[in-house]
């Protein structure tokens, strides 16, 4: 049996702004990593994207993104 893939989430800083990104994920393909997306851009009333197999959350939103993950 395989194993699922962990996400690592952390905090970058670009041009001064902060952003939140989930990255581990790219098995899951883009169509799931957009579904994914845009739950968390809801969820956190924030904007974001999908680049290169990663998740891109606009602020610092580490520890809420982390306890989405545990719900699911």
């Amino acid at each position: 049996m395989g194993q699922s893939p962990v996400a690592k989430i952390y905090l970058e800083k670009r041009a001064g702004n902060a952003v939140t990104v989930i990255s581990g994920l790219h098995t899951y393909g883009t169509a799931r990593l957009e579904t994914m997306a845009r739950e968390l851009k809801l969820r956190f009333g924030t904007g974001g994207t999908v680049k290169e197999g990663k998740i891109e959350i606009q602020g610092d939103k580490v520890d809420l993104v982390r306890a989405w993950f545990k719900e699911k």
